[in-house]
């Protein structure tokens, strides 16, 4: 494979699984890094003596950068070979992690965030282009995908104790720390294992545009963010939200005159691909807006310590695996329309489970809720993953990735941004939390509806 030598069929298959290892170990470290943080930042912020706002630059930062250049990311693997992006994103997060892991102070510590955060920005569209590339067998590719989605629901739950553990033991610092040797490994299975990609070199990059799309994923990013501190009627909010409309609005307009679009829109005319995108955005403002409002009623309302919150969530990642490599395999049988349908009606009816629960429900009833969501948020992701790589040509596909991957970025800056303001302007902590459940649970069935109207059926498939 991939122009080794033949050898026996055991050394075959293992250098089969190896692209897949060395895409989702570097999608993992992105994604972990998101999360590993959130129990971190209140010793970072005592060690380093810094105020509220410099915490907050040291987790929004990465974010705000890693949100904003996925387009950039996408066009730039689309033009100059995804695995080169890819592996230059990883060299970059890796080194940064370490300029983290050294930071004697906290604007070094933002600094090295905002650079880490463009390491992400180029490792994430690559990763989906790089597993199309390597797999192009439909059943193949659907158990890629299905992998590939786990990764985030394994790192999103498995963060915080994760974080807690090397927070209590080593110490802040290796939460960056175990960065480098990850990112190492995916480093040289990725120049061993994956092929090289094509090169679309004749295409020019649209700076203007990349600009624009910059502009309006980091305002909004940026916005919702605050949205969750200042409240949605804050002046600051509508401004930064009205500003990444303007921003959204000239990035269409210039995409319309470009010679050489970043996102050619008859692209988003496609309505397996403008559904699989905004159907990511559904999702993950569901299962994320979860997580963080179930963190903090963990910690603050029933009194759980770090660690005890990332052990409380286990359930919800616990079924991310699971269901992942089950929808890989099921797909080829099913299609994908009936996963992702099935998927979202059962997250629905978890996070719909856990708001009818009653007032401050025993945690044994709130297993089975948690369990469902990460259960059928994952079932649903390969699925969607599937349908929006599947509509893109192949020219296009780091584009498609990160029109992909940036929805659900903002699904996620979403629903944690709409959590919080709901906890904070609740009659009492409990009222906030179940309507925050119930608002993801319309979500979720929505995110049913759309699937319905957009994903392929089996004889449209692959």
């Amino acid at each position: 494979m991939y122009g080794l030598p033949e050898s026996d069929p055991e050394s075959e298959r293992r250098r089969s699984w190896a692209p897949l290892l060395a895409v989702c170990a570097g999608y993992f470290m992105v994604i972990l890094d998101v999360t590993v943080l959130n129990v971190a930042v209140p010793v970072i912020g005592r060690d380093l003596s810094t105020s509220l706002t410099g915490i907050q630059w040291i987790t929004d930062g990465y974010t705000l950068v890693f949100a904003g250049f996925l387009l950039t990311g996408g066009a730039l693997g689309d033009r100059l070979g995804n695995r080169r992006v890819f592996c230059a994103g990883v060299s970059v997060f890796t080194m940064s992690s370490a300029a983290c892991a050294l930071a004697p102070n906290a604007p070094s510590l933002v600094t090295a965030r905002l650079v880490e955060g463009l390491g992400a920005a180029l490792i994430v569209p690559g990763s989906l282009a790089l597993l199309q590339q390597a797999y192009p067998g439909p059943a193949a590719r659907s158990r890629a995908f299905g992998l590939w989605g786990s990764m985030a629901g394994i790192a999103a739950s498995a963060g915080p104790l994760l974080g807690g553990l090397l927070v209590s033991t080593a110490g802040w610092r290796w939460v960056f720390l175990i960065n480098l040797p990850v990112g190492a490994v995916c480093l040289l299975l990725t120049l061993r294992h994956v092929a090289r990609s094509p090169r679309h070199a004749g295409r020019a990059l649209d700076w203007p545009a990349q600009c624009a799309v910059v502009a309006a994923v980091a305002l909004l990013t940026a916005a919702l963010n605050e949205a969750g501190r200042r409240g949605w009627s804050d002046p600051a909010v509508l401004a930064g939200v009205c500003l990444a409309v303007l921003a959204a609005v000239a990035f269409a307009v210039r995409e319309r005159l470009a010679r050489s679009p970043v996102l050619p829109l008859d692209l988003l005319r496609s309505r397996a691909m403008s559904g699989g995108a905004v159907i990511g955005l559904l999702f993950n403002f569901g299962f994320y807006g979860m997580l963080f409002t179930a963190s903090l009623a963990f910690q603050h309302h029933r009194g759980f310590s770090a660690l005890g919150t990332g052990l409380a969530l286990f359930p919800a990642v616990a079924m991310t695996m699971f269901a992942s490599v089950l929808s890989g395999r099921l797909t080829g049988r099913t299609g994908d329309r009936p996963l992702v349908i099935s998927g979202m009606l059962l997250a629905a009816l978890g996070l719909a489970g856990w708001a009818a629960a009653g007032a401050e429900p025993a945690y044994a009833l709130l297993v089975a809720p948690m369990m469902a969501a990460g259960f059928g948020t994952s079932f649903a992701l390969t699925g969607s993953t599937a349908t929006v790589m599947g509509a893109a040509p192949p020219a296009y596909a780091g584009a498609a990735s990160a029109l992909f991957n940036t929805t659900r970025q903002i699904g996620s800056a979403t629903g944690v941004a709409l959590g919080g303001s709901l906890l904070a302007s609740a009659t009492d902590y409990d009222t906030g939390l179940r309507t925050s459940m119930a608002v993801g649970a319309l979500a979720y069935l929505s995110a049913a509806a759309l699937a319905w109207l957009c994903v392929p059926g089996r004889s449209e498939g692959t």
